[in-house]
């Protein structure tokens, strides 16, 4: 998810509210919503236009207004809460149909701009819906399994102890070389068999370590788009690759919402 953008505003009002959007769906239950809460803890409400309905939530300006937003997207704390508020809505309109996220932080200024935005971008919301029914995305990660990479054998050969200390660690480099490479081209290798199974398939960049929080390189960060029955197959499928590949180790994470598979639009202000 990324960071909304804003039009400037003559003055960013210290009072009244804003409109967060969640998503997008063709249809929701009201009395569904009403036992979700928004990115201010108050329940979401729909609003409809153009045969869509946009999920949104009603925020006050003194801290999502444009120059608030400005200073809060800078505070990771703050950052973090909104993502896992946000999050936690479109997670749960995703379980119960499809859903188009919005990105974090898209704010408008009242109702009628959200009906503006559905018949504006209702021929792109409506193809995407309609792609996405049915259909889950899921995770898989690889990490490299320590100990699977080629051993380093002592190598022969004479000239004293410096000459074998360099002989030692070219072959170590050598082996770490190729222990890279053997994990680069699993991950390359599971990831095509794996899209093979998918409806769309996306790999994204390995997390660092310090975000992923496990003890070994990830060389393997999926989404993939599966239809949802077909889930247990492509658990399965996973779980076959996993087997044949002993110098990865595979995490299968998921439902999640269908963010790698929303077209990220052109970047335009919320704010007018």
């Amino acid at each position: 998810m990324s960071s909304a953008t804003a039009e400037p505003v003559p003055a960013a009002p210290a009072t009244g509210t804003g409109v967060w959007l969640h998503g997008v769906v063709a249809e929701v239950d009201p009395a569904f919503l009403a036992g979700v809460a928004g990115i201010a803890g108050t329940p979401v409400r729909p609003v409809a236009g153009a045969g869509l309905v946009a999920v949104v939530g009603d925020v006050p300006l003194t801290e999502y207004g444009e120059e608030a937003l400005r200073r809060n997207l800078e505070d990771l704390g703050w950052l973090e809460r909104s993502a896992r508020a946000h999050h936690a809505v479109v997670d749960a309109l995703a379980r119960s149909g499809a859903v188009v996220p919005a990105r974090l932080a898209t704010v408008y200024r009242d109702d009628e701009r959200v009906t503006r935005v559905l018949a504006e971008r209702h021929d792109s919301l409506a193809g995407t819906l309609a792609r996405l029914t049915g259909r889950e995305e899921w995770g898989v990660k690889g990490y490299v399994v320590p100990g699977a990479t080629p051993r380093v054998e002592e190598p022969a050969g004479g000239g004293g102890a410096g000459a074998a200390y360099l002989r030692r660690r070219r072959a170590q480099l050598t082996a770490r070389e190729e222990g890279q490479r053997i994990a680069a081209d699993a991950a390359a290798a599971v990831h095509t068999a794996l899209a093979g199974h998918a409806v769309a398939a996306r790999r994204h960049a390995p997390q660092d370590r310090r975000l992923s929080g496990a003890p070994t390189a990830m060389v393997l960060n999926g989404a993939y788009l599966v239809e949802r029955a077909g889930v247990a197959a492509f658990s399965a499928f996973a779980g076959e690759l996993a087997d044949r590949h002993p110098e990865l180790r595979f995490e299968l994470t998921g439902p999640w919402p269908p963010y790698s598979f929303v077209a990220e639009p052109a970047a335009e202000s919320a704010w007018e």
